[in-house]
């Protein structure tokens, strides 16, 4: 048995097939990690090999890119990164190594609203979740937040994490479905009965569209079809809205949280039942989740048709979001400040350093 106290952080290992995929895939995967404090850059080293870039990131949760422009949700900012390939080709420590540079541009001071989903949506404007205050938002220079969706059995504002708002699915640019893990209206009242009270709502109608799911998350439309991941019972699942049906397509095997698609293929965080949780602990799969990861499914055949696993730093996944069209990026972070040198203007792109007086 492989001892993996003795593997270099963030170690993995993944399916023979996975780096040939996102080569002829043309994409990197961005993961993030609020348990390990990370976002990290998965992609092909050449046709049979991975390499990974971790950075830091205060808990990380979601992620979302729209065109050049990527958003990242902390613990209590949120971040906007721009790409620029010409500053990637050029960057001082590994010149002529990335082909994609996502760099500090703006952040976003919201304070600690503990934001699970987020995204782009029209006019650049930015949605998310706000856990905290189980209310959808919009992020702005204006105000820590703006509440602009709330369930209708929430009946106070207030940082009481009453439903678990969780899961946002985007139409049109503006957010159209939600998940929650109850229909409580009292505080943190979704832990009295986890696995079998979550509801799938339309923010447009105010209606249920499925209750009583397991846990369910990240609910994602691709090619006008609706899914949502049942994280109790580890399954991928469709949603049929005209008859209000969830339909299991694929059971995972493990703790099922950040969705996205590329292709024919859907890429999905898996995670380890969080250590000491009296809550999680109870749940059926808590037996079956070896590693946290991510699982690749073949969409026409609900396959898994490659993996990658991490043999340790990662056991909790919050978010997947497919890099297009880079497969080697880099991401710096404000934690350091190599961001501060690489300079843009609309036409032209500058590495600059230090000066003194």
């Amino acid at each position: 048995m492989m001892n993996h106290s003795n593997l270099p952080p963030f170690s993995m290992q993944c399916t023979p097939n996975v780096a040939k995929l996102l080569t002829d895939l043309n994409c990197s995967i961005g993961i993030s990690t609020y348990q390990a404090g990370k976002v990290i850059m998965v992609s092909p080293k050449n046709e049979k090999q991975l390499v990974q870039l971790p950075r830091n990131f205060n808990k990380a949760m979601g992620i979302n890119i729209q065109d050049n422009k990527l958003l990242i949700a902390t613990k209590d900012e949120v971040l906007v990164l721009t790409h620029s390939a010409d500053l990637a080709k050029h960057y001082p420590a590994k010149p002529n190594t990335y082909d994609g540079l996502f760099i500090p541009r703006a952040v976003y001071f919201t304070g600690q609203i503990d934001i699970h989903d987020i995204a782009w949506g029209a006019n650049d404007s930015i949605y998310a979740v706000n856990t905290s205050f189980s209310t959808i938002i919009k992020i702005d220079h204006n105000y820590s937040f703006t509440p602009v969706w709330t369930p209708p059995f929430i009946t106070e504002t207030a940082s009481e994490d009453r439903c678990h708002l969780n899961g946002m699915a985007m139409k049109d640019g503006k957010p159209k479905y939600v998940t929650a893990f109850n229909t409580g209206d009292s505080p943190r009242s979704w832990k009295e009965n986890i696995t079998k009270t979550g509801v799938l709502m339309d923010v447009d109608t105010n209606e249920f569209v499925v209750k009583n799911l397991p846990m369910p998350h990240s609910p994602r439309i691709f090619d006008g079809q609706l899914y949502v991941l049942l994280s109790a019972t580890g399954e991928l699942a469709s949603v049929d809205i005209e008859n209000n049906t969830v339909n299991p397509i694929l059971d995972l095997g493990g703790f099922v949280r950040g969705m996205d698609k590329c292709g024919d293929y859907l890429f999905i965080g898996i995670s380890k039942i969080r250590k000491g949780s009296s809550t999680f602990s109870k749940l059926p799969i808590s037996l079956r989740t070896k590693n946290a990861g991510v699982k690749i499914v073949h969409l026409p055949t609900a396959q898994v048709v490659g993996e990658i696993a991490y043999l340790n730093s990662v056991d909790e996944i919050y978010d997947i979001h497919i890099i297009p069209n880079l497969i080697r990026p880099n991401i710096l972070n404000t934690q350091r400040p190599d961001y501060k040198h690489g300079l843009a203007t609309p036409t032209q792109t500058f590495w600059g350093r230090d000066k003194r007086d």
